[in-house]
């Protein structure tokens, strides 16, 4: 049996607190907000036909996928300022990379992180993320995508994110 690995996460105290603050209010007023509508879909009669009884326990299932989510992010998470750039990509950074011919900005991190930003965010587990983890400026590498095809990736730019 394979031994569980726990994913840390890079996460701003701002992203944290968000996180945090949206968990408490789903985790309260969500929870309380869901029972009441499915009480209410629940007193309108016969529950096979009741489309406003599924649509909230639809609904009650999405918010509670949510709430462990943001419970297991915010247990793992590292909690502090993006690092300050030295030319090396590390989770938290701003990249700027020629890949597959294009050139592309994006933060390496958590997706949570730009939440309120137009930013594009590729975790460090994905594909490209993993290939590019501690590159330096100038270097370059290929890595397989999804669809088993090498895509070539150069690092032009590592900078702080500043959100």
């Amino acid at each position: 049996m394979a031994a569980e690995t726990t994913q840390v996460t890079f996460l701003t105290q701002e992203a944290y607190d968000r996180l945090a603050a949206e968990l408490a209010e789903l985790s309260s007023v969500g929870r309380e907000e869901i029972a009441k509508k499915i009480e209410s879909a629940r007193e309108e009669g016969d529950l096979k036909e009741n489309g406003g009884y599924h649509a909230a326990k639809d609904e009650q299932g999405k918010q509670e996928a949510r709430i462990r989510t943001l419970t297991q992010l915010l247990r793992d998470a590292t909690v502090s300022e993006a690092p300050t750039s030295h030319g090396v990509v590390e989770s938290g950074t701003v990249i700027t990379a020629t890949v597959a011919g294009g050139e592309e900005v994006f933060l390496l991190g958590n997706r949570e992180i730009a939440a309120d930003s137009d930013v594009d965010v590729y975790s460090e587990q994905s594909p490209l993320g993993s290939a590019i983890l501690g590159m330096k400026i100038g270097e370059s590498t290929t890595y397989a995508a999804p669809n088993g095809k090498e895509i070539s990736v150069t690092i032009l730019k590592v900078e702080t994110y500043t959100g």
